[in-house]
Parts: structure tokens; C-alpha cells; sequence
């Protein structure tokens, strides 16, 4: 799939449902390149859906899924993949009994070789290069999290959609972890991430959305208005 101008991800009017449960009623979600949109809720908002929905795991049941302006509802997981969607979900996804090293030789299906993606982890996650012999299992929640991203960038993603980066991690890790993010996002990469707890990735986000119930509640610039709005949802934290 050719992406043109526009946002590199747009979710149109996404109804999405499990069951007879629906669980997003006609969210309006754009993420542009270079972008790092946030998506807070409370458990249970649907965020975790909306992201499905982007990477192609959960189909809609109404709306438009739109990459480079062009439609892509319907279109499979492993086919959004090699559009440049790039999914990491919700605990992290590494195969813990398997090197570091292992796990990201897994990744030359994409075609790139082995040196460059060794390369490319190494040099953005140096810690990573000092553990490549290491098991991924025995690795700190911080590392095995940066592990994940470095799979997830080898696929060279024009999309990145990450799921609670900051789940079970130090304060201290998730904001160079998020750090990384910004990053990441200045090389051009549409970024949307869902969390829960709002301090560390206001601190990079461009635009943030607030989700309750499967609709959107609030969305702007995360400037000093948007801690006032997020006093009046359930967030578990915003500070």
C-alpha cells in the first residue's frame, strides 16, 4: 500500500463491538508523521480496542480505517504489517527463552539482514547490545520493553502503536523509555499510544485524547487545560 498526504493514520467514525457489546461508538482518532498522539481512558474506555482496530486485529463494525488517506478497513493484520503498522502490545511480547540476540534474528523476515537489524537495535538501546547473549526472561521489565520496540522499529514502521509502555515499570524507566519514543517519532513515525497514567507521555505527546465509555471526551493539545479535564474522568492517575 503506496501512503500519501494527510495522516499516516486515521480512525473514521470506528464503531467496534465484541459480541453484541460495542465497545467504541464512532471514535475520530488522526495521527500525523512525526506525531506522538496519546489515548488516556480509565480500564475498560476501548483503547485497547482502537488499537486492534488500527493494527488490523479487531475488525470494525462500522467506520473507516484510513492509512495515507487511503482506506484500509478490512485489511488483515499481516497485511497492515507490511503497510508499515507496527503493533506492540500490552506486555511487551518477547520470547523469554531466547536470547536477546535470538529474538531479533527472528525479525529478518522482513527482509533486512541480520547486521542491520543488530545494528540498528544496538545503537538506539545500547544495553541491549551489552545482553545479547542474555535470555530476554531475565532481562528487567525496562530492558525487555526496549527489546520490544527494537523487534517492532525493525519492520521499519511508518505506524507505531504501542499499549501501555509503562505497565509494571519504574518511574524513572518509563520516561526514558518514552524519551526513545519522541525519538522515534521525530525520524517520521506516526506514533499512537494508549496508557492509562497520563504524566509520562504528556510529556512527549503532541495531541492527546481522552476516551470514556468508547467515545471520545476530550482531545487537544496536552497544554495545562487538559490536567483540569483529566480531573473530571477516572484515570487511575494523571500525575
Amino acid at each position: 500500500m503506496t501512503m500519501t498526504g494527510g495522516p499516516l493514520l486515521e480512525l473514521s467514525g470506528i464503531r467496534a463491538a465484541y459480541g453484541g457489546i460495542t465497545v467504541l461508538h464512532g471514535l475520530d482518532l488522526a495521527v500525523e508523521a512525526g506525531q506522538v498522539v496519546a489515548l488516556l481512558g480509565p480500564n475498560g474506555a476501548g483503547k485497547t480496542t482502537a488499537l486492534k482496530v488500527a493494527a488490523g486485529v479487531h475488525p470494525p463494525s462500522g467506520g473507516r480505517l484510513l492509512l495515507g488517506g487511503r482506506d484500509a478497513t478490512g485489511i488483515r493484520a499481516g497485511d497492515l504489517a507490511r503497510a508499515g503498522v507496527c503493533l506492540i502490545p500490552e506486555g511487551r511480547g518477547v520470547f523469554p527463552n531466547l536470547t536477546v540476540r535470538e529474538n531479533l534474528l527472528m525479525m529478518t523476515f522482513t527482509g533486512r539482514s541480520r547486521e542491520e537489524i543488530e545494528e540498528s537495535a544496538y545503537a538506539r538501546f545500547p544495553v541491549l547490545g551489552s545482553r545479547r547473549a542474555q535470555h530476554a526472561g531475565t532481562l528487567s521489565g525496562g530492558e525487555q520493553q526496549m527489546l520490544a520496540l527494537a523487534r517492532g522499529l525493525a519492520t521499519d514502521p511508518a505506524v507505531l502503536l504501542l499499549d501501555e509502555l509503562s505497565m509494571g515499570l519504574a518511574p524513572l524507566v518509563v520516561g526514558r523509555l518514552y524519551e526513545l519514543v519522541a525519538e522515534i517519532a521525530e525520524g517520521g513515525v506516526a506514533v499512537l499510544v494508549v496508557e492509562q497514567f497520563a504524566a509520562a507521555v504528556l510529556k512527549i505527546a503532541d495531541h492527546a485524547a481522552v476516551l470514556v465509555g468508547g467515545r471520545i471526551q476530550w482531545q487537544g493539545h496536552p497544554d495545562s487545560s487538559l490536567h483540569a479535564e483529566l480531573s473530571s474522568y477516572y484515570l487511575g492517575s494523571s500525575t
